[in-house]
C-alpha cells in the first residue's frame, strides 16, 4: 500500500535517538494513527511548515485531507505544536463551519500528519468576481458562525484570510489551519511573544504599528479579518492588494474607514444599508467598537429574507 509520500530531511530516528523514542511514547500517550492506512492522491499545497495532500483512507474509500508537519533543519518535529493544531480542532468539533479533524498520524520514522476531512479549494482561488449581497450574506453567515465556536471554545485563530477557508460542495465554507490559534489572553495580562501575527493584508491595526509592542489583543482582530475577507468578495479582489507594508495597510484602511463612514464611494450596491452596517462594524479602526461574532449573527442583516442563509452554489464552477 502506497502511503502518504514527500520530500523531506533526514527521519528523525536518524538523526536522533532521543527524539525516536519521543515519538514512541507520543504514539503510546496520544493514541496516534498508522499514516499507511492512506494513499496519496495529488498534493494540494505546500508552504514553510509542511504539505497539504488529498488523500484515500484505504479502510474505508474516504477522501481526507492530510498535512504532514515540516520537521527543523535537524529533523525534528515540533510535537507541541502538532497536538496543539489537533487540540484546536478538536475544541471545534462537530462546527459545520470549520474543518473536521479525523485523527493524527505518524510513520514508523517519527514523521507526523494531521488527517482531517476533504473539503475543496480555497475560497481565495475564487476570488475571480464580484457575488452579491445575497451570496456574500450567506458565505458571511458561515464564517461568522465558525468565529463565534472558535472564540467560544476560547482561542483566536490569528489568520483568518481566503486561502484559509475552504470551499466545498454547495458553497459550503469551513475555516481551516488552526497552527496559529491562540488561547484568549485577559486584556493586560501576558502578551503573546509571537511579533508579527496574521498575512499583511489581513492584520488588523492593532497588531500592526504603537499596538505590537504590547503584543495583547483579542478576538477582534479575526474580526477584523473576516471584515477584509467580507470586501475581498464584494471587490473580487483583496482589499489591500499591492500594499507591501503594514504603512500601506493602514493608510489605506484609514482611507477606508473615512469613506465608510461619510458613505463616499463605497456605497456598494451589493450590500443593503443592513450590510453596510455589519462592513463598518467588522473594519473599525478600534477593535473594542468592532463587532463580535456574537452581535454579528444576531444583526438584522441576516434577517432580510432575499436569499436563503443554507450554503449556496455560489462557488460552484461556471457562477457568474
Amino acid at each position: 500500500m502506497a502511503a502518504v509520500t514527500h520530500k523531506c530531511p533526514a527521519p528523525m530516528g536518524d538523526c536522533c535517538p532521543a527524539v525516536s523514542g519521543k515519538m514512541k511514547r507520543a504514539r503510546n500517550d496520544h493514541n496516534l494513527g498508522s499514516i499507511y492506512n492512506y494513499k496519496s492522491l495529488e498534493t494540494l499545497g505546500e508552504g514553510t511548515y509542511g504539505t497539504v495532500v488529498k488523500a484515500q483512507d484505504q479502510r474505508t474509500g474516504e477522501t481526507v485531507a492530510v498535512k504532514w508537519i515540516r520537521p527543523d533543519d535537524e529533523g525534528v518535529t515540533d510535537l507541541g505544536a502538532v497536538f496543539h493544531e489537533a487540540a484546536c480542532l478538536e475544541a471545534c468539533r462537530g462546527d459545520p463551519s470549520i474543518v473536521q479533524l479525523k485523527e493524527v498520524a505518524a510513520d514508523e520514522v517519527g514523521h507526523i500528519f494531521i488527517v482531517t476531512e476533504f473539503v475543496g479549494p480555497s475560497l481565495e482561488s475564487h476570488l475571480w468576481r464580484r457575488f452579491s449581497g445575497a451570496e456574500i450574506r450567506a458565505a458571511m453567515h458561515q464564517l461568522l458562525r465558525g468565529a463565534e465556536t472558535i472564540h467560544g471554545a476560547g482561542m483566536i485563530h490569528r489568520d483568518i484570510k481566503p486561502n484559509n477557508v475552504l470551499v466545498g460542495p454547495g458553497g459550503a465554507l469551513k475555516i481551516c489551519d488552526l497552527g496559529m490559534a491562540v488561547q484568549t489572553r485577559p486584556a493586560g495580562g501576558e502578551p503573546y511573544p509571537e511579533e508579527t501575527v496574521a498575512a499583511l493584508w489581513y492584520r488588523a491595526p492593532e497588531l500592526m504599528r504603537g499596538s505590537r509592542s504590547r503584543r495583547t489583543y483579542g478576538t477582534a482582530v479575526d474580526m477584523w479579518a473576516l471584515g477584509c475577507v467580507m470586501i475581498d468578495l464584494l471587490f473580487g479582489e483583496p482589499l489591500f492588494k499591492d500594499a507591501e507594508t503594514e504603512d500601506d495597510v493602514l493608510h489605506r484602511a484609514r482611507d477606508l474607514q473615512y469613506q465608510m463612514e461619510s458613505m463616499t464611494d463605497l456605497l456598494l450596491p451589493e450590500l443593503s444599508e443592513a450590510g453596510h452596517e455589519v462592513l463598518r462594524g467588522l473594519l473599525s479602526l478600534v477593535p473594542e467598537k468592532r463587532l463580535t461574532a456574537a452581535d454579528a449573527l444576531s444583526h438584522r442583516w441576516f434577517e432580510e429574507e432575499d436569499a436563503p442563509l443554507s450554503p449556496c452554489s455560489m462557488f460552484s464552477e461556471g457562477s457568474a
